[in-house]
């Protein structure tokens, strides 16, 4: 089996994204809009025009302002829709069961209310299965898939390490264990900025969304191994889950995947380094014929 890329990207190419840091404008100046879905009303931001889109997805206890280094990579380039997902965010928060098969439909709800017909989709963390939930309901939309340190395969183990797990949660001290579990996916190196804009999503959740979405992530219904058959980009962080043999079923599962593993780096990757973050994306978009 090939090694994972680590590729040293180009000085040019790693300025180029850097300098795109200070330019274009900022998520929170963009409009936002209000997809209906199921009786409910979902939040996003579009950026640009056109039929095709980058649409970006969070993860638990996320929001769309997770993305907000990349707003400036894209802008000008392809149309990118930033969303967040309903129980999320400024999305309406029913109570309902947040399955990824339920995310996965009002990803596309925010899609069809934007005219979008083709996308690439991008998912961070949990959203990564939601964004594969969605290529199996709408394949012929899906011209590919990013996943940003996010599982193709369940990480969780035997029924008695998945019962202990979700305890954690459900109890008084939810807010208190949200944070601890957070606090250990954060880089170390993550500036104050960062921290602080994964607090303020994390903590803005309540506790029965977040409950409900990670029962659904442990149910077995949603690791199937049907193949991927679009292109993928997986870029992933330092994470004892992502052993040679998980690259070697990524590989199996997505022929055409891209996987880079970069290091120095936590699990909000895209916040802690988007320089190097948007340089793949840019560049896979590009490969794709996305971008220009």
């Amino acid at each position: 089996m090939s090694a994972p890329n680590r590729r040293v990207l180009p000085a040019a190419f790693l300025a180029l994204a850097a300098s795109l840091q200070a330019q274009g404008p900022a998520l929170d100046r963009t409009p936002s809009r209000f997809a209906p879905y199921q009786g409910i009303r979902l939040h996003y931001k579009s950026l640009g025009l056109g039929t095709t889109a980058v649409v970006f997805v969070h993860g638990l206890n996320g929001d769309m302002t997770l993305w907000r280094g990349q707003v400036p990579a894209v802008d000008g380039r392809v149309r990118a829709i930033f969303l967040d997902l309903p129980g999320f965010g400024r999305s309406d928060k029913p109570d309902v069961t947040y399955s990824m098969e339920y995310f996965a439909g009002a990803v596309d709800a925010v899609v069809q209310a934007a005219g979008v017909q083709r996308v690439v989709l991008v998912g961070h963390s949990m959203g990564t299965p939601v964004i594969r939930q969605y290529y199996r309901r709408f394949p012929a939309k899906v011209i590919a898939l990013v996943a940003v340190d996010g599982p193709l395969r369940s990480v969780f183990g035997d029924t008695a390490e998945t019962r202990q797990f979700l305890a954690r949660f459900e109890g008084v001290d939810f807010a208190a264990n949200i944070g601890e579990m957070f606090n250990g996916l954060i880089g170390p190196t993550a500036d104050t900025t960062v921290r602080t804009a994964i607090w303020h999503a994390a903590l803005g959740v309540p506790q029965r969304v977040a409950v409900s979405a990670l029962r659904e992530l442990v149910s077995p219904a949603i690791w199937r191994d049907d193949p991927i058959q679009v292109p993928v980009l997986a870029v992933m962080a330092p994470r004892p889950g992502w052993t040679p043999e998980y690259v070697s079923y990524v590989k199996r599962l997505a022929p055409d995947i891209r996987y880079e593993a970069l290091t120095g780096v936590g699990h909000f990757l895209m916040l802690e380094r988007p320089e190097v973050f948007n340089a793949l994306l840019l560049d896979f978009l590009r490969a794709k014929r996305v971008v220009r």
